[in-house]
């Protein structure tokens, strides 16, 4: 019996011993957990804070950025970047602006594109390919700014372009950048699209500051019988040129250009501004483009594919003709487009969003490259992803090339890049104002009404883009969706998930160059920022240029041609 009350006491003695040992480890591991617990909520405060603080920099940044600019009517004063400003030297480069219309980010041979461009991809590759490069969403705009400097908000054309009866053009006070040229020198050939008004013979490109123009003074019309709605828009300077009929535009164009270049003086500078026809609508070229290209069902998409080919066998040509007279070394070779491509008419901004007429990045984000033998040798090969805007080539080719001027002139919004491109310094430019249009969404004529005073309201249409941040309000534009080119495989148009009635966006366009990613929601404070600086634009902005149609622009008072009517 004694022997059983041992056991008994010491089979308890071990149980006992066991328990205390599991609710010790179970104190211990609690406690253990406890302490990491509070360990990750102290760490994930302490981000918090540390993130709440970045924002806060990112903020008093921005407003640091966007501060008094405006208000001291000093938009662009090249004397705060003196470094920047050309010095004088011995020669005097050449410069050829090539002009592309309704070119897709897409549709060039290195952006992975189907689309055959062995010229502009080697003369690209040699050269300095501009990744962070805009332009406008449509033509006349865009054109504008190339030749004055000035954003749209400053010279009247927020809303739309210049169509065929429209009595209206750049107007007549604005200094163009040819006409800036000619102070020092430069002969000026202005070859292709214009777009910049006929109603008056002063607003004609002769009259602007070319020395010579060859081409159609519309926005668009037939490649080889030259019309717009069966009447006739080609000339050469001033006068009708009928013989043209038959000879496709960009052949013509090209050729005009080989024989300028082969008449050039090497002593003597010159300017000459390419601007393609090609490839806008509408959709023509000849046979032999097209040949490489039957694999491509897409009618529209093949078509396209050929006369962007035979664009860059124009630009080829050239390229070749500065070779045989010994003119390439000392010339400039700018490529841009004027704005985003159509999807509906071939063309494909994949993978950004939007396209042609939109402040989406497929509308506004320009193919751009520099290539000659004057860029630094560190520089060549390589892409620059400084901001630059359109509006910058005036003062780059003004002051940084060619050693002009730029007092007397109007304030303006570019800035001189010649600095960041051929030497790849830091872009003077850390902001871009896509544009301020109040009239958008509504029918013309229009009520000086919506101008509000010219307050500010986000139901306008606008887009500004400071450092990394883009913000877009009120009707950017259709599409407002990703469109893969038409055939790729395996890829379907996207659809956005906006908020319905939304009427304002905000991206990160450096983490988020597609668009994806609306920030507008979680930082309320940056939106706050841009929305105020919106606002400074737009107080300095000037009353829309968009008159009615005239009827005495009719072709057939003036022999079925498009020409002057005041």
């Amino acid at each position: 019996m004694k022997i059983k009350l041992v056991q008994l006491i010491l089979v308890l003695s071990v149980v006992v011993a066991i328990i205390l040992v599991l609710a010790n480890k179970l104190f211990f591991d609690e406690r253990r957990s406890v302490s990491k617990s509070v360990t990750a909520a102290s760490t994930k405060l302490k981000a918090n804070a540390v993130s709440e603080k970045a924002n806060a920099r990112k903020v008093d940044d921005l407003r640091q950025l966007t501060q008094g600019t405006i208000k001291n009517k000093h938009r662009n004063d090249m004397r705060r970047f003196p470094e920047l400003v050309r010095k004088d030297e011995a020669k005097q480069p050449n410069v050829i602006f090539i002009l592309a219309d309704d070119y897709g980010y897409y549709d060039i041979g290195y952006h992975g594109s189907e689309i055959k461009t062995p010229v502009m991809d080697r003369l690209a590759a040699e050269g300095v390919k501009l990744d962070n490069y805009y332009v406008q969403p449509i033509c006349t705009p865009t054109r504008t700014q190339l030749m004055t400097g000035r954003y749209q908000i400053h010279t009247g054309f927020q809303h739309s372009l210049i169509w065929p009866y429209m009595p209206s053009c750049l107007p007549l006070d604005e200094i163009t950048v040819a006409q800036k040229l000619k102070e020092v020198g430069y002969s000026t050939h202005l070859i292709g699209k214009w777009h910049l008004g006929l109603y008056k013979k002063a607003c004609w490109p002769t009259r602007r500051g070319f020395d010579t123009f060859f081409g159609l003074l519309l926005g668009s019309g037939d490649y080889y019988k030259h019309q717009r709605f069966d009447d006739f828009d080609f000339r050469d300077q001033e006068e009708l040129a009928w013989g043209y009929q038959g000879q496709y535009a960009t052949h013509a164009f090209a050729k005009r250009a080989q024989d300028i270049i082969a008449k050039q003086k090497k002593n003597e500078p010159f300017f000459m501004l390419f601007s393609n026809q090609a490839v806008h609508a509408p959709l023509q070229v000849p046979s032999r483009y097209l040949e490489q290209y039957n694999h491509i069902k897409d009618q529209s998409r093949k078509l396209y594919a050929g006369m962007t080919t035979c664009m860059d066998e124009a630009i080829g040509n050239i390229t070749r003709a500065l070779k045989e007279h010994d003119l390439y070394k000392n010339t400039v070779i700018i490529f841009s487009t004027d704005n985003g491509g159509d999807p509906k008419l071939g063309a494909s901004n994949w993978p950004l969003r939007g396209a042609k007429r939109t402040l989406w990045e497929g509308g506004i984000r320009g193919i751009g490259f520099v290539h000659s033998p004057l860029l630094h040798p560190r520089v060549r090969g390589t892409t620059n992803r400084e901001l630059i805007h359109v509006s910058d080539w005036f003062p780059t080719i003004v002051a940084g090339l060619s050693g002009g001027k730029l007092e007397g002139h109007k304030p303006l919004d570019g800035f001189n890049v010649w600095d960041t491109i051929r030497f790849g310094t830091q872009s003077p430019r850390d902001e871009i104002l896509h544009n301020i249009d109040p009239f958008e969404g509504y029918d013309h004529p229009f009520s000086d009404a919506l101008y509000n005073n010219f307050t500010f309201d986000p139901k306008m249409r606008s887009a500004i883009r400071v450092g990394d941040w883009k913000l877009l309000t009120g009707p950017v534009g259709e599409p407002r969706t990703w469109v893969p080119p038409a055939g790729l495989p395996g890829l379907r148009p996207e659809k956005p998930r906006d908020r319905k009635g939304q009427m304002v966006w905000l991206f990160n366009i450096r983490d988020d160059p597609y668009e994806r990613h609306d920030k507008s929601a979680q930082r309320p404070d940056i939106v706050k920022v841009l929305m105020a600086r919106l606002q400074e634009h737009y107080a300095s902005s000037v009353p829309i240029i968009y008159p009615p149609d005239d009827l005495r622009a009719e072709p057939k008072l003036h022999n079925n041609t498009w020409t002057n009517w005041e």
